[in-house]
């Protein structure tokens, strides 16, 4: 494709130098992954500028650039005000706009994306709707799943598999939208029928600074030109508030508040809930829900508004809801044939780490042992209200490694410990993750649930910058066998 036809719909001034009829073969972002005939995007960053690797890229065979400042380089360049909205358009243009021929259906929030999107996809799916999702755990093209890096991939990789979903003949497509992925224009010039804001609470400190900024950023998926439709929880104030502020007609779900979709009669137990849904004036379903917890009918309420807002019908979403047994990594029960039981859930936040144990407490015999830690690299201040969060819910806690990066584990754990301490919570801490889940395994009695937080569906730990091997899944196996193994005969 010529790179003429490429550039069309980038918006804001765009100054053209060289041939722009040079032929685009491929795109890149990557200078170590340049090739002959590729278009390379020129992309500030945080710690590097691929401005500056621009020379290497073209001694590779690119034949363009796109830049946001003139490079002293002779091949064709498009100069844009914004290189990481532009690999926007110009991804989308170079895979013949695909997300056009999708109904987009986008949930942002702190929490619950992840459970909230595969039972879209479950709903659909029963009502004869080929889907394809884009998610942190990873993406799906109708039943082919695809692994993910990022919740919200990059713009190419992102255009790439929306691609893929016609061509598989999909017709819808619900996404996660992360913070990062709308501040960072990943999804510049794509439209949502549906733009859902689940929940909001303190995460990616680290790179937003402060919760205005974060908070912010998730209201860019609902501004009247991203998404036709608004679904969100009514019940969370600031999400509630920021809504209302766009004056913009919007669906309301909740269960304390005055809602449109809502929820009463719960009833939570060890494998499940259920409760009576209702669509104001439209239809009134019970829903056998497999997912526990109070915050999983939250979930089940976003689908069911979400999936209204689609034209799905009460029989399908009741019975899609009802099909769903269990999301990788999110409050997980794990078959380990043990008088106690192993849960695995992603909680790396404050709120998400209080929301399933305060879940998991109340069907919860005998004690609590939670087994947590916090990322490296990543917003500090967390880690110990994540400490008292675990020490004022938890009959014992493990501080453990998470995914360290490139930082000291037991700096991390120390931060940790500042929260935990004045709880009074009995607790220990075992660095290694390995030894800390084989000593929880270890001292578990009937009746227990020992908590795996933070991990989740990842099936690696990131150690001074290198990944690692490390299924929770496997890990647990691999102990029990040994455990097993050095029982007396």
């Amino acid at each position: 494709m010529k790179l003429r036809a490429l550039i069309g719909k980038i918006p804001g001034t765009v100054n053209t130098f060289g041939d722009m009829d040079v032929e685009i073969r491929e795109l890149c972002v990557d200078s170590r992954k340049a090739a002959p005939g590729a278009l390379f995007f020129c992309t500030p960053g945080l710690h590097s500028d691929a401005h500056d690797f621009a020379p290497q890229a073209v001694e590779k065979g690119v034949v363009a650039l796109v830049v946001q400042r003139r490079l002293p380089l002779d091949v064709p360049q498009v100069q844009v005000e914004d290189v990481r909205a532009a690999i926007s358009y110009i991804a989308a243009e170079y895979f013949g706009n695909p997300a056009e021929k999708l109904m987009m259906l986008g949930i942002t929030g702190t929490k619950g994306k992840t459970t909230t999107s595969f039972l879209v996809k479950s709903i659909l799916d029963n009502a004869g709707i080929k889907t394809g999702l884009i998610g942190t755990v990873c993406s799906m093209i109708g039943e082919e799943t695809v692994p993910n890096r990022l919740t919200t991939p990059d713009p190419i990789e992102t255009q790439t598999l929306l691609r893929r979903m016609v061509d598989a003949g999909c017709t819808c497509v619900i996404m996660e939208v992360s913070a990062h992925a709308l501040d960072m224009h990943r999804l510049a010039g794509v439209k949502f029928k549906v733009g859902a804001f689940s929940n909001f609470s303190q995460d990616h400190l680290d790179y937003f600074m402060d919760m205005d900024t974060y908070f912010a950023a998730k209201m860019k998926l609902l501004a009247e030109d991203v998404c036709e439709q608004i679904v969100y929880n009514v019940d969370d104030e600031r999400v509630s508030a920021g809504v209302k502020a766009l004056g913009r007609p919007a669906m309301r779900i909740g269960i304390r508040e005055s809602s449109d979709v809502y929820a009463n009669d719960i009833e939570i137990g060890e494998r499940g809930c259920s409760f009576l849904m209702t669509w104001h004036k439209q239809f009134r379903t019970t829903i056998s829900l497999h997912l526990a917890g109070i915050f999983n009918v939250y979930n089940a309420l976003m689908a069911a508004g979400i999936c209204i807002c689609a034209g799905v019908g009460p029989e399908s979403i009741r019975q899609g809801l009802e099909k769903v047994y269990a999301v990788p990594g999110r409050i997980e029960l794990l078959d380990t044939g043990t008088p106690y039981r192993v849960i695995l859930d992603y909680a790396h936040s404050p709120d998400s780490l209080e929301n399933v144990l305060k879940a998991v407490r109340e069907t919860t015999k005998g004690r609590m042992i939670a087994l947590f830690g916090c990322g490296g690299d990543r917003d500090r201040a967390k880690r110990p209200m994540m400490g008292e969060i675990a020490g004022d819910l938890a009959d014992f806690c493990i501080l453990t490694s998470d995914n360290p990066r490139n930082e000291d584990p037991m700096e991390i754990l120390n931060a940790i410990e500042e929260g935990i301490r004045p709880t009074g919570c009995e607790y220990i801490v075992i660095e290694n993750r390995r030894e800390a889940i084989r000593f929880a395994l270890t001292h578990a009695r009937i009746g227990d649930v020992v908590l795996l937080a933070g991990k989740g569906h990842e099936t690696y730990q990131e150690i001074m910058g290198v990944k690692h091997p490390f299924d929770e899944k496997v890990v647990v196996r691999e102990l029990l066998e040994e455990l097993n193994a050095d029982l007396p005969r």
